[in-house]
């Protein structure tokens, strides 16, 4: 196995009306709902240049994920097949990174930034934000 020593940055956090995994759709188009990213005080001046209506991309560290998981019924239907995990977007993975495409919907100073539509839930780790290019 290979290891090496990584350190991530939390950049903000997700506030969102989804409380708990079990309310959460599976990907934000099917139900997500509008959420704000708290970003820390830190990197709030890496918001520059982004502005409402830009599409972007939000990385997340799914914090509740059990990355003991090697393989699932993808979408949690028992009628597929087991799946290894790589080949699914189960958040139950070694890394439990998530990744969800959304739409900037504000862009407050003080609050950060309003996004949707997004499964993440409340209190979610922010790790990075990119633009979709």
């Amino acid at each position: 196995m290979f290891e090496i020593d990584l350190q991530l940055v939390q950049i903000g956090t997700i506030i969102s009306p989804i409380q708990r995994p079990g309310d959460a759709p599976r990907q934000g188009n099917e139900g997500g709902a509008e959420a704000w990213i708290d970003i820390d005080p830190a990197f709030r001046d890496a918001v520059d240049g982004l502005a409402v209506g830009d599409e972007i991309l939000i990385f997340t560290w799914l914090h509740q994920a059990d990355r003991t998981v090697l393989a699932v019924h993808p979408r949690g239907d028992l009628a597929n097949p087991l799946t290894g995990i790589f080949a699914t977007r189960s958040p139950h993975r070694p890394n439990p990174i998530g990744l969800h495409p959304v739409r900037i919907l504000d862009i407050d100073s003080r609050r950060g930034i309003k996004v949707g539509p997004l499964e993440a839930i409340d209190g979610t780790p922010v790790i990075d934000i990119k633009p979709v290019i």
